[in-house]
């Protein structure tokens, strides 16, 4: 049995099934909103998260690569040192999050909301960050090769 818990206060957010790949995709299929949850080093490659309520998880050195994360609310996340390589974050909501040093390579990152996101080191390369909002993010020492940026904007 899994018990997600707050990463503050300790409360139980979801309990259920055997491992937490399982556990997190029945929490947010039955629309419970994991804000806050410690997920730290979770193996969550490719689950589908889909609309996933993941605001200031902690979520450092997770494993989400391939992953569905479509439309999550990831604003405030912490995600450094994560693995999300071709993960599908299309118009995520990852404002304020923290992703440094994070795989993001070949990440599908269209129309996401990226602002104000520390994504320094990162590797962004072949992600796809077309029409995605990059205002205030801080790029510094990340890989964009091969990155396609279209549309996207930056002041």
């Amino acid at each position: 049995m899994i018990t997600i818990i707050h990463k503050t206060s300790g409360k139980v957010l979801f309990t259920g099934e055997e491992d937490i790949k399982r556990a997190v995709y029945l929490a947010v299929r039955q629309k419970v909103d994991l804000h806050g949850a410690d997920l730290t080093g979770a193996n969550l490659s490719g689950a589908d998260l889909h609309g996933a309520a993941l605001g200031e998880a902690d979520l450092r050195g997770a494993h989400l690569g391939e992953a569905d994360l479509h439309g999550a609310d990831l604003t405030g996340a912490n995600l450094i040192r994560a693995d999300l390589h071709g993960a599908d974050m299309v118009y995520a909501n990852l404002s304020g999050a923290y992703l440094r040093g994070a795989n993001l390579s070949g990440a599908y990152l269209r129309g996401a909301d990226i602002r104000s996101v520390d994504l320094r080191g990162a590797d962004l390369s072949d992600a796809d960050l077309s029409d995605a909002d990059l205002t205030g993010a801080n790029l510094s020492g990340a890989d964009l090769s091969g990155a396609d940026l279209s549309d996207a904007r930056r002041t």
